[in-house]
């Protein structure tokens, strides 16, 4: 027999809160004011696993996905989208305000668009010695077995019969094989990684099943299987070659509202610095007004941005370098002649860069984050370096779940 909770707010991950003898407790897929039956999740005391909706929300509404409830992808389905935005905006106004940053945070955008342009699909051998390929379970490493999902981009039609064919041909043991998958506007574009060494009959099959599938790329740890076709991307006015398991926003629609933030953000700047670049989702298009330099760890995507901007034309000069901005970030010597800076981190934001930006005189600071908590300390350095911020915009291009973008300016 389960327990019977009132559910007082949803939290910042996506679950119901309820407080249980004075304990706070988190029970996913509720909603503010249900009273629900939960169960016990052995080994999380402050979890629990619901049951069922004794009385619901007014805002509840039902999921569109058969998976939902256990595939781990989505976290919200059931809210509807008017509350469901107040509340992702939310997080960010309180997440500022709890680190006593004070600026005002515009409406959050919409950026789902035709949906996710990449996945990566995961196959396991279970117990039962049946191969899964899906998405990882909620809160789980299992493997829920997916034969559609709803929220996929039409490029990535076809993209879990792909995974399913290679996980059935590579047979994984019980460590996991990842398979990624991108859409690039001339095809699906594979890397699969997790095999170790493969005999060369069995990499000719995997070539087999490139061409059967009619797959723009297949590669194996970013090693080439085949390919039929180069996989490109439109950036801006560049057609850009997608490296083997590059990063890509997660919809097109999402990098087109980050980049049209940014441009705005850099409005007037001459010269601009772009940080964590990629390919040059913003590079290309800033460089339509700017000078850029453009600095990524990533070898691959500097050469790919490199390739791309030899190959348009009315473009300013964009400089693309390699350079590993954890160890070697810029300093302000280096930045002594810029007017604008575009930081991009991954997740973990950049705490060294941010320091060396806060010690330059670079007037404008155009800040885009994954991470409300990262980006929260990474603004403090720069507001404590004598900027102010401006104002925040959320985007939400991972719509149903938890993650929220944004987009903010410094300036001095």
């Amino acid at each position: 027999m389960g327990e019977r909770l009132t559910i007082d707010h949803v939290g910042k991950r996506g679950d119901g809160v309820a407080y249980v003898e004075g304990a706070t407790v988190f029970v996913p897929y509720t909603l503010a004011g249900e009273i629900v039956e939960a169960s016990a999740v052995p080994g999380h005391a402050e979890r629990r696993k619901f049951e069922h909706v004794e009385t619901a929300s007014a805002e509840r509404i039902e999921p569109f996905c058969p998976y939902f409830g256990r595939c781990g992808g989505c976290a919200i389905q059931h809210w509807q989208p008017a509350p469901y935005q107040a509340w992702k905006r939310q997080i960010v106004v309180d997440t500022l305000a709890h680190a006593r940053i004070e600026c005002p945070v515009d409406p959050i955008i919409d950026a789902h668009g035709a949906g996710r342009r990449r996945i990566t699909a995961h196959a396991r051998r279970g117990g039962d010695n049946e191969i899964r390929t899906g998405f990882s379970a909620a809160a789980s490493h299992a493997i829920i077995a997916i034969e559609h999902c709803p929220i996929l981009d039409p490029g990535l039609n076809g993209a879990l019969d792909v995974a399913r064919a290679v996980a059935l041909l590579l047979k994984p043991t019980d460590k996991p094989l990842d398979i990624q998958i991108t859409a690039a506007s001339n095809g699906l574009d594979v890397d699969v990684r997790g095999t170790g060494p493969l005999p060369t009959p069995l990499i000719a099959k995997l070539s087999q099943l490139a061409e059967h599938f009619k797959l723009a790329r297949l590669t194996r740890h970013g090693e080439l299987v085949l390919m039929r076709t180069t996989p490109m991307i439109t950036v801006g006015k560049a057609q850009v070659v997608l490296p083997p398991g590059s990063f890509l926003q997660a919809t097109a629609a999402g990098e087109e509202v980050l980049a049209e933030l940014v441009m705005k953000a850099c409005k007037g700047s001459k010269t601009i610095v772009d940080l964590f670049c990629g390919v040059g989702p913003f590079a290309l298009r800033l460089a339509a007004k700017s000078r850029v330099m453009a600095y990524d760890s990533d070898e691959g995507a500097i050469l790919s941005l490199q390739q791309a901007v030899k190959e348009t034309s009315g473009l300013k000069p964009i400089t693309a370098l390699v350079r590993d901005l954890y160890h070697r970030p810029l300093v302000a010597q280096e930045l002594r002649d810029v007017d604008c800076v575009v930081f991009d981190p991954p997740r973990q934001g950049a705490q060294g860069q941010a320091e060396k930006l806060a010690a330059s005189k670079v007037r404008t600071v155009v800040s885009v984050s994954c991470n409300v908590q990262s980006f929260v300390r990474d603004a403090k350095i720069l507001i404590d370096g004598g900027y102010k911020i401006d104002s925040v915009t959320p985007v939400d291009q991972f719509r149903h779940t938890p993650h929220v973008e944004l987009v903010a300016r410094f300036r001095r």
